[in-house]
């Protein structure tokens, strides 16, 4: 360590230090260089680079040896506990028997390198009743664009019209968002092929730019904080253990739903709500053959497709044939469906029965979760990680009205998987944590309450310049995907950044457009 680094003077120093280049991160990152490229931006990560481009999605890597071998350079995952499965490739278990599922990802990209990519909107309820709604709805937009959410990514799949007729028929109702095309952020390439938005698309151009710097394998040990003003960060090199201090002008911290408040906790920053009010959506599985009246008549013929067309890079479980379908979220019916037709049945079918692509599908029903203080993260200061951070541990349980919810889950996918044809084995609820939408550890309220850890712009309550973002700032309980989001909320929180740097109301800033030309 050198001389400076042992009195703890900072090394270098920046407008802003984001912790964490998950789809938030970069987020962040990319509106506040759009809004003023002169700023001095650092996006830090503690995981590496997958594959060449940095944030890309894995499932975006055609080679499947290449694809394996960078994902086997991630961190191992601890092995499955009782109730539970192995992680999903990329992800590590958290290891907390509350929820067994709970899975984190160290790289750059975060979760955004491995996610599904469905972007449904919030609706009703689900969005916070304090936003206002208009620069709620303009920043919604803005991630929109940000992911490249598309409902046409499927366009012209044969069996999707009909997928979408029986739901429709058996789910619009007054008062309801209709049934319709999932929101995905997936596009089509011109040779037919599916590219997959990984923050690698959020980020554009962000890293070539001149006053932007990515630094991967790079982790944020404590924020540095002098009365409620942010002066930088402590890091470390995770190859070499070198550690420095970075200064800041301000720091966003969207290292996910675990380690954001991870990160709080160990700089000594612990508003009462910190880590509380965890919230995942308990999973309800099924799937359906769909009946052969709802096949397109030009359908009956299919068979074997060409690579090309029938499968996506990564092993991906979405038919380009027929595509994801949408049941929106509503307040009388508090559960969002997902459809995804599947390229093969997850049961064993009898041999005389012929399947075309796409004709069996796959339900998800995702339940809102009653929110509680007591379902919450924290940090066990008696062992450390492999960081040498707390151990993160979960307090989480199921209420009575969460089991009714379920309840009434699963007999809705019965339903539609009964309109839609051939009921394929019974449905089934996923251990806690298998949904990856883990939110509410640092929640954002209108008042500084107790209740939560952050104000409608994402600063930390108490402080002057510290500020969060992720899944984590969503202080509703949802049903929907949080991606979209939490990306909103994160632009939100980079606009009012932006008017505190420059000394003004954060609400004047929001209300300015993205200046003509920037990258979308």
């Amino acid at each position: 360590m050198s001389e400076s680094e042992g009195r703890g003077v900072a090394t270098e120093a920046y407008d802003v230090v984001v912790v964490g280049s998950g789809p938030v991160g970069t987020a962040v990152a990319r509106e506040l260089a759009d809004l003023d490229p002169g700023l001095r931006l650092l996006v830090l990560e503690a995981g590496g680079v997958l594959g060449e481009t940095p944030g890309g999605h894995v499932k975006n890597i055609a080679d499947a040896g290449a694809r394996e071998a960078a994902l086997a350079a991630l961190p191992p995952s601890r092995d499955a506990l009782p109730g539970g499965r192995p992680a999903r490739p990329g992800t590590a278990l958290v290891g907390a028997p509350d929820m067994p599922n709970a899975a984190i990802s160290t790289n750059v990209g975060g979760m955004g390198a491995h996610w599904t990519a469905a972007c449904p909107l919030p609706g009703d309820d689900e969005v916070p009743d304090f936003l206002d709604r208009d620069s709620f709805d303009d920043a919604l937009a803005r991630a929109a664009d940000l992911l490249a959410v598309t409902t046409h990514a499927f366009d012209g799949a044969p069996l999707t019209p009909a997928v979408l007729r029986v739901l429709g028929e058996v789910f619009d109702g007054p008062g309801r968002r209709p049934v319709g095309p999932m929101p995905v952020a997936v596009r089509r390439e011109a040779d037919g092929q599916l590219h997959w938005t990984g923050p690698a698309v959020v980020a554009g151009d962000l890293w070539e730019r001149p006053q932007v710097t990515l630094r991967a394998g790079t982790l944020a040990r404590r924020v540095r904080i002098e009365g409620p003003t942010v002066t930088g960060v402590e890091v470390v090199d995770v190859a070499t253990g070198r550690s420095e201090v970075l200064a800041a002008r301000a720091v966003l911290v969207a290292a996910d739903a675990f380690r954001t408040p991870q990160l709080l906790w160990t700089s000594g920053i612990r508003p009462a709500a910190l880590g509380r009010y965890l919230n995942d959506q308990p999973q309800v599985m099924l799937a359906s053959l769909v009946a052969e009246e709802h096949v397109p008549a030009d359908a009956v013929g299919l068979g074997a497709v060409p690579t090309s067309v029938a499968t996506t890079p990564g092993g991906g479980a979405i038919v380009p044939l027929s595509g994801v379908s949408w049941v929106p979220y509503a307040a009388d019916r508090p559960f969002h469906g997902q459809v995804m037709q599947l390229d093969a049945s997850p049961v064993p079918l009898e041999p005389d029965v012929t399947v075309r692509p796409g004709q069996v599908v796959g339900l998800g029903w995702f339940c809102r979760k009653q929110l509680s203080a007591q379902d919450r993260v924290w940090f066990d200061e008696r062992e450390l990680d492999e960081h040498g951070m707390p151990a993160i541990r979960i307090d989480y349980t199921l209420t009575a009205a969460d089991e009714e919810s379920i309840a009434a889950a699963t007999a809705e996918i019965r339903r539609a998987a009964a309109a839609l044809g051939r009921t394929l084995g019974e449905p089934f609820t996923m251990p806690a944590g298998t949904s990856l939408h883990y939110q509410g550890t640092t929640r954002m309220g209108p008042v500084d309450d107790g209740t939560s850890v952050c104000d409608t712009t994402g600063r930390v309550w108490g402080t002057e310049n510290l500020y969060v973002g992720g899944n984590n700032v969503i202080p509703t309980s949802t049903a929907c995907n949080p991606t979209v989001t939490a990306v909103a909320l994160g632009v939100l929180s980079a606009r009012a950044l932006l008017g505190r740097l420059a000394g003004v109301e954060g609400d004047a800033v929001a209300a300015r457009a993205v200046p003509e030309g920037a990258q979308a």
